[in-house]
């Protein structure tokens, strides 16, 4: 199927690993020029040299701290005409609500929560001017299957699946879409660390973590690429007539309501 995004401009953030780097290597199979944005400058010049040899298409790094509203504003600024913003940056810290501070809270939605909220915020008003443009977030299934060993992640995640749905719900009237994808556990150095918190307030061991993992839909977490295929289809003018709405790609785990059998409380987030 050829998905029309040839000579499109991608935004990502987030980009230097994991689900970020595998949909910029899925939008540039598709011809697509980049814009990465993540904290660490090496990890994007290796990404950069890798996409522009293997692929041939202009790749533009931004190496900064996206939990600063300051450098959000600036990296819209720099990136004003791209086409397609794909948030994904975000790290909320795991653990149930006696374990977290508020310092941790407000770290954790600095970069996500509220990161996604201004670059869209400030990509939206570009992308409206020109009457054009598409924004996918990257949100996570705990979102929708609320865990109270994640409760920052559920909160800060079911907050950004309504901003994605009271954004898109009107977006198209401007000639923008705005969607989202909610990924269950993705094999990631994210899971890991996230399977590892959960192994030891289920086990007191954090070395069992990859028990969960055979209690997965399948017997397995999610591929990366998997997660970057659906971001790229959404993107796409395939799926020109979808907005305010939000995909879950997590195997059914929402829909069993738990993503390991060991009682009501026993949802992985993401």
């Amino acid at each position: 199927m050829k998905l029309g995004l040839e000579g499109k401009s991608v935004l990502i953030t987030g980009a230097s690993k994991g689900i970020g780097l595998a949909t910029a290597r899925a939008f540039a199979e598709e011809g697509c020029s980049l814009h990465l944005a993540a904290r660490s400058e090496d990890q994007l010049e290796s990404a950069r040299a890798d996409l522009s040899r293997e692929y041939g298409v202009a790749v533009s790094i931004h190496p900064l701290d996206l939990s600063v509203s300051g450098n959000m504003v600036a990296l819209a600024r720099e990136c004003s005409t791209a086409d397609i913003l794909v948030n994904n940056a975000g790290e909320v810290p795991a653990g149930p609500i006696e374990a977290l501070s508020e310092a941790d809270w407000r770290r954790g939605y600095d970069l996500k929560l509220f990161g996604y909220i201004n670059l869209t915020r400030e990509m939206y008003l570009h992308m409206k001017q020109r009457r054009g443009g598409v924004i996918v977030n990257d949100i996570g299934n705990s979102g929708e299957n609320w865990d109270y060993n994640y409760i920052a992640g559920s909160t800060g995640n079911a907050a950004l699946m309504a901003f994605t749905k009271a954004l898109g719900g009107a977006s198209l009237d401007y000639g923008v879409r705005v969607v989202g994808v909610n990924p269950g556990p993705v094999n990631t150095e994210r899971m890991v660390k996230i399977n590892k918190r959960r192994s030891l307030d289920l086990y007191g061991d954090d070395s069992r973590w990859k028990e969960l993992c055979r209690s997965f839909p399948g017997g397995r977490a999610a591929e990366a690429n998997e997660v970057a295929d659906l971001i790229v289809f959404l993107a796409s003018p395939r799926a020109a007539y979808i907005s305010g709405t939000v995909v879950t790609i997590d195997g059914g785990i929402a829909s069993r309501g738990s993503v390991i059998k060991l009682g009501a409380n026993a949802n992985a987030p993401v």
